[in-house]
């Protein structure tokens, strides 16, 4: 895919980040049913980790940016960033919002790096981090993030899978 594909999708985009080597069940049975599945990077540094995103890819068309620890071969070729139309929304990702450029033109931010949930307008810009799926950092939540891009509003949730 390009780096900035125009799509309509009628189902809900998956949002998934810092899955550091680990795709839980729960995470995937989140994911059943987007039309369009993202990944904001830190999928894993081992070399078998690339098939965390061959699982991703099976469920709905896949995006994803590397992220800090994305330093396998097979990691090399991930875009630092992705830009992308959705449902006339114009989407940027990057793994760590530090390296976000504020003159790029988006309506939604959707970043990871942080672990930590994110969901609130800033302006006219939405900050989406839908926090880490995979391994458990300190006593942060595992969390994944699903978007509803309607044609006047965009619908947004953080979901918490068990620990």
């Amino acid at each position: 895919m390009t780096m900035s594909d125009v799509m309509d999708i009628d189902l809900p985009v998956g949002v998934i980040a810092d899955t550091h080597g680990l795709l839980r069940d729960d995470a995937l049975i989140c994911l059943e049913g987007c039309g369009l599945i993202l990944h904001l990077g830190d999928v894993g540094q081992a070399p078998g980790d690339e098939v965390i995103l061959a699982r991703l890819a099976s469920i709905a068309p896949l995006y994803v940016v590397k992220g800090n620890i994305d330093t396998a071969r097979w990691a090399k070729q991930l875009p630092e960033v992705q830009n992308l139309t959705v449902n006339g929304w114009r989407l940027h990702m990057v793994h760590r919002l530090v390296d976000f450029d504020d003159a790029t033109p988006c309506d939604v931010v959707l970043h990871g790096h942080s672990h930590k949930p994110r969901n609130e307008w800033q302006g006219d810009k939405l900050l989406f981090n839908p926090g880490a799926a995979g391994k458990r950092r300190f006593k942060l939540p595992i969390t994944l993030g699903k978007l509803w891009l309607e044609e006047h509003q965009i619908k947004r949730a953080i979901m918490h899978l068990p620990l």
